[in-house]
C-alpha cells in the first residue's frame, strides 16, 4: 500500500491515523490479463489504482470498432468518470491488459472519506483537474497534430507501454488504423 500513499503524498499530507483510515476503506485484488473490471452499460462503482500491471479503458462503437480512451500503469488511477460520478450506466469497458494488482475504492467509501478526511477531497479534485487537462490536450492533439507527433507524445507519456501493449491498441489510442500505424512506425524506424 506504500505506492498509493506515495501517490496521495504528491498532493496532500496525511497523518498516520488518516493513512490507516484511508487504507481501511480499500480493497486490493489481483486480476489476470483479459479480465474485464467494468462493462459498458454497467454503473461504475469503483475507481481503480494500479499497484502493478496495466489497465485500459475503451469503447466499442456500432461498427464493432474499439476506441481506446486511456491506459493506466503502475501508480495511475482509472475509472469511467461519467458513470462513477453520476452513478448511471457508462459507455466504457475497463480491462486488465497484463496481470495486475489493483486497489479498489468504492464510490460510497470515497464519499465517506471526504467527510472524515476533508483533504482527500482536495486530492481527488486535483486528480480530476489533471485528468480534465490531459483529456482536453489529447483532444486538441487529435484535432491538430499529425499522427507521428501524437505517437511521439504517447511514447513520452506511456514509454513503458510501447512494447507491452498490442500495436492495434496504440493505433486506436492515437486515432489511426492499425495498418497506417504499422506503416508509420516502419517509416519512423528508418529515420
Amino acid at each position: 500500500m506504500a505506492l498509493i500513499l506515495e501517490n496521495i503524498a504528491k498532493h496532500v499530507s496525511l497523518t498516520p491515523e488518516e493513512q490507516a483510515l484511508f487504507l481501511s476503506k480499500l480493497e486490493t485484488n489481483t486480476y489476470k490479463a483479459k479480465t474485464v473490471l467494468l462493462n459498458a452499460g454497467e454503473v461504475c462503482k469503483h475507481s481503480y489504482f494500479v499497484n502493478s500491471g496495466i489497465l485500459r479503458s475503451f469503447n466499442i462503437n456500432d461498427n464493432i470498432v474499439e476506441h481506446v480512451l486511456s491506459f493506466a500503469c503502475e501508480g495511475w488511477w482509472m475509472s469511467d468518470m461519467y458513470s462513477y460520478f453520476s452513478q448511471k450506466p457508462g459507455q466504457l469497458f475497463i480491462e486488465v491488459l497484463e496481470e495486475a494488482e489493483v486497489v479498489l475504492l468504492s464510490k460510497e467509501n470515497q464519499e465517506q472519506l471526504y467527510l472524515e478526511i476533508p483533504k482527500l477531497e482536495r486530492f481527488f479534485r486535483i486528480l480530476i483537474e489533471n485528468s480534465l487537462v490531459a483529456n482536453q490536450q489529447r483532444l486538441m492533439d487529435n484535432l491538430s497534430l499529425p499522427a507521428e507527433e501524437r505517437f511521439e507524445k504517447f511514447t513520452k507519456k506511456y514509454g513503458t507501454l510501447v512494447h507491452k501493449v498490442p500495436q492495434k491498441q496504440i493505433a486506436s489510442f492515437i486515432g489511426v488504423t492499425p495498418e497506417f500505424f504499422s506503416k508509420m512506425k516502419a517509416r519512423l524506424l528508418k529515420k
